[in-house]
């Protein structure tokens, strides 16, 4: 009798035109006063940490049209914006670059 291993793949995710892959930073758990919220009541994270970018948004002109936003920014980006997506365990934000609303620059 032979026995098989299952092996798990990383899945690899590429954003398409002008798409930016988010990281979102983390939700707060505790208010300014240390009160402690449940998972209900906590807002869902408009920040997060640039992943990787598209190609760029496709031009009429047939060129492609230059990204604002890099790999390892931290933005700010609309409260509803984006599709959530998980992948291998880790929950990311697909969002265009339009729905970017700050770069933060932490000096």
């Amino acid at each position: 009798m032979s026995t098989a291993t299952v092996t798990s793949k990383k899945v690899k995710i590429s954003p398409l035109d002008d798409r930016i892959i988010v990281l979102p930073d983390e939700a707060e758990e505790k208010t300014a006063g240390g009160i402690v919220l449940p998972d209900s009541a906590r807002q869902k994270p408009q920040r997060g940490k640039v992943i990787t970018t598209g190609p760029g948004k496709l031009l009429d002109s047939g060129e492609r049209g230059e990204m604002s936003v890099r790999k390892g920014d931290w933005v700010y980006y609309g409260k509803y914006s984006g599709t959530e997506v998980k992948v291998n365990g880790e929950t990311y934000v697909i969002i265009r670059e339009s729905d970017v609303l700050a770069i933060v620059d932490e000096d």
